[in-house]
């Protein structure tokens, strides 16, 4: 991975009233810019969406409704009376035109975690006899790594770890399934999902694709691009809440073939049979397992309106700029030396956040965090942070890059 070490070119006060004027200029021409009223923020600047999305101001109401009319009016009744029941297909096709999903592909349920599994099982049978290899981003989330290796053990595959860009030299005629992150959590780069899906395919294998740095932040064609099998999260970008429960998009040509490893009463044919033998239910519903987890996903269902009317690739042309300015100042601002971005350069290799590897990085992040500046970080020496196009503007975006400077310029030699 190529690393850009920013400099310090000026740090005058001319400099930040350059910077901070053309921040003003930027904001007051977003065209996403009357979304940002929507969300329950302060007067800090929060780049952790990549972590938890802020709450839309207008869910608790909604979430409200659901505990005391729906829970503790309807009571049982609002499974169908409220929808409760059709809600993890009603609440997929939401999701889907975020991701570039036809209707029909995705059901929202369980955890990103028993999502994967689901889908690299489901994969594995999809594949057929005579492949025995899983390949596994090597620079993965810790998470998907474990869950493919047990699935590899339950299915006798086994698993082969190797990064995104070498997957075309890596698959054979042995490979059954590759499972790959289109966004580095760490560096926040973006791995080809066209190129490296045709790639798979053109091998005989079956590609699933882990959304949770990228749905909500950029274009994914899961349909375009032929996408077998995809997981993602909610609770980042989507603005779902904490623990909001994740999807699984299972392409329409793959639905009949799809055998989860997690049969439950909920995707069952005849769920109120209560038969002893199992019969899948058609579509997407056969990704279903156990009861729903309700107030989680009518949540999400309300924090979902606040993509209304938003179309993805403003949001990605938002947060490319946002990121180019972000990087613009750190380079303006920071004392040279001090910072190295590892996020990449090119917008073609890029999400939406921003990662500078960075010494003493857990102090810094704490100094900053207790001036209103909220990333993350990733141990030992990664600051990160997340650029969430709905509500971060270029104003936010110059002032992290100031404090951050600031914060720098005291611990420096301490």
């Amino acid at each position: 991975m190529s690393e850009t070490t920013t400099t310090n070119t000026t740090g005058s006060a001319t400099t930040t009233e350059a910077l901070r004027e053309r921040a003003l200029k930027l904001d007051a021409a977003d065209p996403l810019a009357d979304r940002r009223e929507l969300f329950a923020l302060d007067d800090g600047v929060y780049l952790d969406g990549n972590s938890l999305g802020a709450l839309p101001a207008h869910v608790p109401a909604r979430v409200q409704d659901v505990l005391t009319r729906q829970w503790g009016e309807l009571r049982i009744r609002s499974w169908e009376e409220s929808g409760w029941w059709t809600a993890p297909e009603r609440i997929g096709d939401r999701i889907a035109p975020l991701v570039g999903a036809a209707a029909g592909q995705i059901v929202v349920g369980d955890s990103t975690s028993v999502n994967v599994f689901k889908a690299v099982v489901a994969a594995a049978r999809i594949a057929g006899e005579g492949r025995d290899e899983i390949l596994v981003d090597a620079t993965t989330f810790p998470t998907d790594g474990y869950i493919a290796a047990s699935a590899a053990r339950l299915t006798g595959h086994r698993i082969v770890p190797v990064a995104p860009a070498d997957v075309p030299a890596a698959l054979g005629p042995r490979t059954a399934v590759v499972l790959l992150n289109q966004v580095d959590y760490r560096s926040g780069r973006l791995h080809d999902l066209p190129g490296l899906t045709a790639a798979v395919h053109a091998a005989g294998a079956v590609a699933v694709w882990d959304l949770c740095h990228s749905a909500g932040a950029l274009p994914v064609g899961l349909d375009e691009h032929g996408v077998d099998l995809a997981v993602g999260c909610t609770y980042k970008y989507l603005n779902g809440g904490p623990g909001s429960p994740a999807y699984l998009y299972v392409a329409e040509r793959h639905q009949a073939a799809f055998d989860s490893p997690l049969p439950g009463w909920n995707s069952h044919a005849d769920p109120f049979g209560m038969t002893p033998d199992y019969a899948p239910v058609d579509g997407s519903a056969r990704g279903r397992v156990g009861t729903p987890d309700i107030v989680s996903m009518l949540t999400l269902e309300a924090a979902l309106d606040a993509w209304d009317g938003v179309e993805v690739d403003a949001v990605r042309a938002k947060s490319l700029a946002l990121t180019d300015f972000f990087l613009e100042c750190v380079e303006a601002y920071v004392p040279a030396g001090r910072v190295t971005s590892v996020t990449p350069a090119a917008h073609a290799e890029r999400g939406s956040q921003v990662a500078l590897r960075c010494d003493d990085a857990e102090s810094v992040m704490r100094r900053l965090i207790e001036r209103g500046i909220v990333g993350d970080l990733r141990r030992p020496d990664v600051l990160r942070f997340g650029f969430t196009p709905l509500y971060v503007g270029f104003a936010d975006a110059e002032r992290a890059a100031r404090v951050l400077a600031e914060v720098l310029a005291e611990t420096a030699g301490a």
